[in-house]
């Protein structure tokens, strides 16, 4: 039995922990309260000093008003129709990828499976400008083919990630679905798939994260104002409405940009953490 003197000491140090633990989550979500605090002031409340920490009163006008400032609904379905084929893409490309590499028997697999990690030491300032070249080419420029097409062709640290939770899925099976006469595609569709739904909703998860903030695409390969996605117009927002005058509606749109990443964290956390976890059980 442990002795009081060191139940004391154990205490205090949890209390320490879970003590630095609360200050640096306050450090973290300042920012995002700060930014939800501006978002609902009036704009001659944003610059007093002392600041006001809490709005009064709180204006929820700053949220409608910002369908009537710009497009916002053009650019909100842009980035979802984005959004959502990049998902299925990498979701239906990579886990077809990372099956063939986790259950099937073929020569040089490990080799290639190593080109395949390799390709992510490429930094992609590297392939910036062979890919640009390609898609000017294909006439693709201003257009979502370059947002999209490469979505199709799977990511290697997709790959990776469900190969490893593939891995972990008993054999046993997917001999019983061999037995019952499935081929390959119907075990990797039906047997597969199901089992791995946490390494999928993982992949969902950074698909969805990456491309939903992504800014550099859209600002390579759009320039139409009605083909903008949410990212890159909340960049042409700040610098068309300086000085400070639409302060509260930046902000309100930023929040409203972010809150779909934070939602969707905060549902399928579990799901996420199971399938990081569950994806390097095995080599």
């Amino acid at each position: 039995m442990m002795p009081e003197s060191a139940r004391a000491q154990l205490r205090l140090k949890l209390a320490a922990v879970y003590a630095a633990l609360a200050a640096g989550s306050v450090l973290v979500l300042f920012p995002l309260y700060w930014m939800a605090a501006t978002s609902l002031k009036d704009p001659g409340n944003i610059y007093l000093a002392p600041p006001q920490w809490i709005p009064n009163p709180f204006r929820w006008a700053n949220y409608s008003e910002i369908f009537t400032l710009w497009p916002f609904t053009r650019y909100l379905w842009n980035s979802t129709f984005v959004t959502m084929m990049n998902i299925i893409g990498a979701v239906l490309s990579s886990s077809l990828v990372a099956y063939g590499f986790a259950r099937l028997r073929w020569k040089y697999r490990d080799f290639f499976f190593m080109v395949c990690l390799g390709t992510m030491m490429l930094p992609s300032q590297v392939t910036l400008a062979p890919t640009f070249i390609l898609f000017v080419k294909l006439g693709w420029l201003d257009s979502f083919y370059p947002l999209i097409v490469p979505a199709f062709f799977s990511q290697a640290f997709n790959v990776f990630l469900l190969r490893q939770f593939f891995r972990t899925i008993p054999r046993a099976l997917e001999d019983a679905a061999r037995i019952d006469g499935c081929g390959y595609f119907r075990t990797y569709w039906q047997i597969i798939l199901p089992l791995a739904k946490p390494a999928l909703l993982t992949v969902t998860l950074f698909t969805f994260i990456g491309v939903w903030n992504d800014f550099m695409g859209p600002l390579i390969y759009l320039s139409s104002d009605d083909k903008r996605t949410l990212a890159l117009a909340l960049s042409f927002f700040s610098q068309t409405f300086f000085a400070g005058v639409h302060t509260h509606h930046l902000m309100a749109a930023s929040l409203m940009v972010m809150l779909p990443c934070i939602i969707l964290f905060a549902v399928f956390q579990r799901y996420f953490i199971q399938g990081m976890v569950f994806s390097g059980l095995k080599e």
